[in-house]
């Protein structure tokens, strides 16, 4: 990848797309900073290079209108406490105040646009807009990896032209999932979980070419016990992939890839934080119940797993992590991975918001502020964002 240590960068406008889509309560206000923390860096070192710093960011889904519920201006002052220094909040994203803005910014200064989802043009990757956005810098820098899977103006189009280069967590998110795939020591791990098989047939299919053992849980667990012939009363299934749950299971073993499924189950009639649970084997599954967490049978095999493993990549929780009765698989699984002493990758989504929950961030090697773009990333899919960046 083209990195920013290439880039010559004083005195020249830097376009940054970084990925400030944080969570706002009703109030607007900020819940979780991590993902404009984890930009500080590129940022930081911008600034001290006498850049001229020009953040764009998209914030929720305003459909291509204003919409005052999604303006940037409370994060741009958060940003300004986190740098101790002022950030200039605009109020649009491209035009001619835009422009004369980025042309009078001093050396070492940052300016935020405002939302770039205002504008239909941007997640339509509309070449007029890319233009409009270009011409606000001389350097064009992605730190964005949670947007990479996106061909918007501002993650792909902006790229064909200005020089391009990838931020400093944009790097190091490439080469962390980088050297969980590639590396050759084992045993290589894949703990998925999560709702649903669809949502992750691709990953599957890939990791089974690189991987060693990979632990299911989650309600994609019930499919593949379906298709092994399991009753899983009326817990979810998506009966449409059950032949495809089939033939994973068998490319698994022809693979010589070790594909563990639960042995016991937590059950209960409904799903609620008052809910009455029952442990049984997933040979002894009522019809009237539902598999909502992995037993505690399940969880011991899988953290005696997890403590031999040399890397592991976890995505998506054991069981219905939101409600107490069903959230001990994923904290048992959490507090395995952290104990270990793997390389291991948290690829987003609920697995970090376990991860955060429990207050164990540091004991894991690299979480990723991805989601939709580290699953894909682990696919073996090229993101716009990333090969923009010359990868």
């Amino acid at each position: 990848m083209r990195g920013l240590r290439d880039a010559k960068l004083e005195g020249q406008r830097i376009l940054m797309r970084v990925d400030f889509n944080l969570p706002m309560d009703k109030a607007g206000d900020i819940i979780d900073d991590s993902k404009m923390r984890a930009a500080l860096p590129t940022i930081k070192y911008v600034l001290s290079k006498g850049g001229r710093l020009i953040l764009m960011t998209h914030l929720g889904r305003p459909k291509g209108g204003a919409d005052p519920k999604y303006t940037l201006k409370k994060l741009a002052v958060h940003l300004g406490l986190l740098l101790e220094i002022p950030v200039l909040m605009m109020d649009d994203c491209v035009g001619e105040k835009v422009e004369e803005a980025s042309r009078s910014l001093a050396n070492g200064s940052v300016m935020m646009l405002e939302n770039l989802r205002f504008h239909k043009g941007e997640e339509e990757n509309d070449t007029a807009f890319a233009q409009q956005l270009a011409a606000l810098g001389d350097i064009y820098v992605n730190d964005a990896f949670g947007t990479a899977h996106r061909a918007h103006a501002s993650t792909a189009g902006v790229a064909n032209y200005l020089p391009t280069y990838a931020g400093f967590l944009m790097e190091n998110e490439v080469k962390m999932l980088d050297s969980v795939l590639e590396s050759p020591e084992c045993p290589r791990m894949g703990i998925l979980g999560g709702a649903k098989v669809a949502d992750k047939l691709g990953l599957i299919d890939n990791l089974l070419g690189k991987l060693d053992i990979i632990l299911i849980g989650g309600g994609m667990a019930n499919t593949f016990l379906k298709a092994q012939g399991k009753k899983i009363g009326k817990s979810l299934c998506e009966d449409e992939l059950l032949d495809e749950a089939s033939r994973l299971l068998e490319k698994a073993r022809d693979k010589k890839v070790r594909l563990l499924l639960p042995v016991d189950v937590v059950l209960a009639e409904e799903i609620s934080p008052t809910a009455q649970t029952r442990v049984v084997s997933v040979d002894e599954v009522p019809d009237n119940m539902m598999i909502l967490d992995i037993g505690p049978r399940t969880v011991e095999i899988y953290i005696q797993e997890i403590m031999k493993a040399h890397t592991v990549i976890w995505n998506g929780p054991m069981g219905v992590y939101e409600y107490e009765p069903f959230a001990s698989g994923t904290r048992q699984v959490t507090k395995a991975v952290a104990a270990s002493s793997a390389v291991s990758v948290i690829g987003g989504g609920d697995s970090a918001v376990a991860v955060h929950d429990m207050g164990l961030e540091k004991e894991i090697t690299h979480i990723s502020t991805g989601g939709g773009a580290t699953l894909e990333y682990l696919e073996g899919i090229k993101l716009p964002g990333v090969v923009v960046c010359g990868l």
